[in-house]
């Protein structure tokens, strides 16, 4: 209960904190549509040129590309701010601050601020899976409403546990731009359906970075397309993430040494 409370009083306080600049807020918001219009235009151009890419048809690779923008909202506005912040509170030694506080450090860290504006692409994201899904004539069932939702909260898991990996080496080597700019353009590849790749680059955006589990499996999904056992691997790899993510943190934290050391 006290970790809940502390999560939902840092959300409030990020929320009310951007709301204060309300002119920012929607040139942000512009600028976050804009960004996602550029994501999506190169699908516009390929398909414009041929009826099917790897088996997807147009309509079906735009709901590919909206699991990337809600993916990219769930980065933008949740996991990055917050976790950027850390390095910071590393090389200050104001993270001194977070461990003397009655709550996880992992927890406080994660949610310590949020940016809503960039959420919207989430938002963006939803309009163009249902707008495809209309496009093609077809209804979701239950079952794939569930393995959707199990397929994306696999990919939210793994998206923020390698943040949260990312963020943990600042510990240990201060600055780490470097990588989270690595990760954020490799990440562009997964606006791409899964069969779009071939030969290495398959193997490796399926093994190596699963790419192909954090967009192209919530998509078949949704689609009806994802069979039970790839399901169950892609929300084991995700509680794997998420496990090995927490133990590379606190062994982190163990090592920091802090201001007043």
């Amino acid at each position: 209960m006290r970790a809940l409370a502390t999560l939902k009083a840092q959300v409030r306080l990020s929320v009310t904190t951007s709301l204060q600049y309300r002119a920012d807020f929607l040139v942000d918001a512009a600028v976050e549509l804009f960004w996602i219009a550029a994501a999506i235009y190169p699908l516009v151009v390929v398909f414009d040129r041929t009826d099917s890419l790897g088996g997807w048809s147009f309509d079906a690779a735009l709901i590919v590309a909206g699991i990337f923008a809600i993916l990219q909202g769930v980065m933008e506005g949740l996991i990055s701010p917050s976790l950027t912040g850390l390095v910071e509170q590393v090389r200050k030694g104001t993270f001194d601050f977070v461990l003397v506080k009655p709550v996880d450090s992992q927890l406080f860290v994660s949610f310590s601020k949020v940016q809503p504006w960039r959420c919207i692409n989430a938002l963006v994201g939803l309009g163009l899976i249902v707008r495809s899904l209309h496009r093609i004539g077809y209804v979701p069932s239950a079952y794939d409403l569930f393995a959707t939702t199990v397929a994306l909260t696999a990919s939210v898991a793994f998206l923020y546990a390698f943040w949260l990996v990312a963020a943990s080496t600042a510990f240990y080597v201060i600055r780490i731009d470097n990588i989270t700019y690595l990760f954020s353009s490799v990440l562009d590849a997964a606006r791409w359906p899964r069969s779009v790749f071939r030969g290495v680059m398959r193997l490796v955006f399926t093994f190596v970075i699963p790419l192909a589990l954090m967009t192209s499996y919530p998509a078949e999904a949704l689609l009806g397309r994802l069979d039970g056992t790839t399901l169950a691997a892609s929300a084991a790899a995700g509680v794997l993430a998420l496990v090995v993510s927490r133990l590379l943190w606190k062994r982190a934290v163990n090592h920091y040494a802090s201001a007043s050391s």
